[in-house]
């Protein structure tokens, strides 16, 4: 799930707080919480202190802590529907970049520029002033403390702008430990529920960890040890959580790196595996397929591009010449600070649809030969937001609209360029979460619609009443297809399961029995990236053709499945085979990994797909340079 962004709300700070209650704050000086079932932002209050550099929540999640700019830390009590100021701390000069509670919620440690400090939450004074570059010899450049952690034991762990990890003791106002571990920044730090383990985050793009470790056998004594290095980033490492079983990394790269912690793992295993990601799980990409164009979604703009093409024919692997290139058409900006949330173009190309966290865009775009014209169309319907998903309908002429509370809009889209509200569909039973997936029949007749709560709700579009409710599984939907044909609903599962469910017999199909029975291959089980979009073949109603990041897939399900002795990806191998070896060894995966990373796949005809790659060079030429590291040799 994503909660859409905001021009003017970066976000520096994020908490839980009484449960499942997320709140977050910023360089606006707001602190905001999240509905996390509508994903928008439901409440907004202005912290008081200028922009915030930090915030956390106290063990028992009823107060919560900000450090702002102007050197103030502001206790908020947590209420029901929302927060309410208490008090101010005692207010020194110098911005509060981070801050943490002691376990015992009697003290707040917070890191400014140059000093720590420790406050006493019952009278709100300083109780401790430590001067953390009072140990560097001729110093002339400012000590950034960017993370502090506050230990039960009283020992304050520090990480700052000179590369150092350091532990106090505050109550004495003396430094225990010392260790550098990067010539720049250590930006980020965490400690694990014990307070056995710590990760730390530098702005060259490694991550250590240190362990409380005795200092001999046997020995009660222990000490503060760095035992292991990892560099899964190129960039700044701004965010690191230790959670019990592995540590988690955030960069300016634009990677989450999952690393599990080896010792903590019973068996090997989908979570015993390094996971990376980088990319939304998530469609950016939407396709006119009788109009063969594609439409962008970018943060604040649309951009609608018609495909080239060629007459050439070619071998396999060969690079066709194009007798028409591609044309950008058109560039739709938003306006405002909201980011685009959702979008989609329809199959005839001729309407565009938007929306925002508070405004729903409809356009009618004009091919009068080689110009394109674009009209705004009037006074949509207000009971369309939020809008989590838009669905065009395959013969253009409605919209679906997924919503909040379960429920879907359906409009019909007039012309010369209107629309009015057909019918609203609701689950029988209710249901808080957002719609945020859809897939339509291309007969019409069908849609399927799935929410937060993971249930899959099917409506009969003829006569806007609910038809029935796939069986619950308890993983998230990643990506569904209504097969053109045989109207049978193909889902994926963040499991990696897939399922298939015909909607007119409102159960299972023979082949999805035979799937659960027989079990998936354990390379398909074990891949990281979730499949994000699944089309069909008309010309081969077997075939269903699905993707994910990294590869891009032909299941036949006329061919039998292959058991985990079986090669999975065996295309290369089976090219080298005679044709009589070759039919031993088919099996009902077909895939391939040339275009990689895949952000989007569809079949524009029977003889025509269309493939979407977004190179990782292409964004990383946009961040700042890394902090070049010498490398022995070179």
């Amino acid at each position: 799930q994503v909660i859409p962004g905001h021009a003017a709300r970066a976000v520096e700070a994020l908490c839980w707080a009484a449960g499942e209650r997320l709140f977050g704050a910023g360089l606006s000086g707001e602190i905001f919480e999240y509905d996390l079932a509508g994903l928008r932002v439901a409440r907004c209050v202005d912290g008081g202190g200028g922009p915030v550099w930090s915030m956390a929540a106290n063990g028992g999640g009823t107060q919560l802590a900000i450090g702002c700019e102007d050197g103030s830390v502001k206790l908020f009590q947590v209420v029901p529907g929302g927060i309410q100021f208490e008090r101010n701390l005692d207010r020194r000069k110098g911005r509060i970049l981070c801050l943490s509670w002691h376990p015992s919620d009697t003290h707040i440690a917070v890191g400014s520029i140059d000093v720590l400090r420790v406050l006493d939450i019952s009278s709100g004074q300083t109780v401790k002033r430590i001067m953390v570059n009072y140990h560097v010899q001729r110093v002339k450049r400012e000590c950034i403390v960017w993370s502090i952690a506050f230990l039960s034991s009283g020992t304050v762990v520090t990480s700052d702008s000179f590369g150092r990890v350091q532990f106090w003791d505050w109550e004495r106002g003396t430094l225990q430990e010392s260790h550098t571990v990067s010539t720049s920044a250590v930006l980020s730090l965490a400690v694990s529920e014990k307070e056995d383990s710590i990760i730390v985050g530098t702005s060259t793009g490694a991550t250590y960890q240190f362990q409380l470790l005795p200092v001999k056998m046997g020995s009660l004594e222990k000490r503060w040890v760095r035992t292991k290095p990892f560099q899964h980033h190129t960039h700044d490492v701004r965010a690191v959580v230790h959670s019990s079983t592995a540590l988690i990394s955030g960069g300016l790269d634009a990677q989450l790196v999952i690393r599990p912690l080896m010792e903590k793992m019973q068996k090997k295993g989908y979570d015993a595996a390094l996971r990376k990601f980088t990319f939304p799980h998530r469609r950016l990409v939407s396709c006119a397929r009788k109009a063969r164009m594609l439409l962008f979604q970018f943060s604040q703009h649309l951009e609608l591009w018609r495909l080239g093409s060629t007459e050439g024919t070619g071998k396999d692997g060969q690079v066709l010449p194009l007798c028409r290139m591609p044309e950008h058409l058109l560039q739709l900006k938003s306006k405002g600070p909201e980011h685009i949330y959702c979008s989609c173009v329809s199959p005839c190309g001729t309407w565009v649809a938007y929306c925002t966290a508070s405004r729903f865009h409809l356009y009618r775009v004009r091919h009068e030969g080689s110009s394109v014209s674009i009209k705004k169309v009037p006074k949509v319907p207000k009971l369309l937001l939020p809008a989590y998903q838009l669905q065009f309908s395959a013969n253009s002429d409605s919209l679906f609209v997924a919503s909040a509370r379960g429920s879907v809009h359906v409009l019909q889209l007039l012309e010369p360029g209107g629309c009015r509200h057909l019918h609203t569909l609701r689950p029988p039973s209710g249901s808080p979460e957002a719609v945020y997936l859809l897939a339509s029949s291309a007969d019409g007749h069908w849609l399927a619609a799935v929410g937060g709560d993971w249930t899959i709700h099917i409506y009969n579009l003829k006569c806007f009443k609910h038809h029935c409710t796939v069986p619950m599984y308890s993983c998230a939907v990643t990506a569904l297809a209504i097969h053109p044909i045989t109207n049978n609903l193909v889902i994926a599962y963040s499991d990696q399961q897939l399922f298939e469910f015909s909607i007119p017999d409102k159960q299972y199909t023979a082949w999805s029995r035979t799937v659960q029975n027989c079990g998936l291959h354990k390379v398909w089980l074990e891949r990281d990236s979730p499949i994000t979009h699944i089309t069909f073949n008309p010309k081969n109603p077997s075939h269903i053709l699905l993707h994910d990041i990294y590869m891009f897939c032909v299941l036949d399900k006329s061919l039998p499945l292959p058991d985990n002795s079986a090669l999975l990806m065996n295309q290369s191998t089976l090219k080298q085979l005679p044709e009589s070896a070759r039919q031993r060894q088919l099996h009902a995966f077909k895939i391939c990994k040339k275009f990689q990373p895949l952000l989007f796949a569809d079949l524009l005809d029977e003889n025509c797909l269309v493939m979407v790659e977004r190179p990782i060079m292409d964004f990383k030429t946009q961040l700042p340079l890394p902090i070049q590291q010498k490398k022995f040799g070179t």
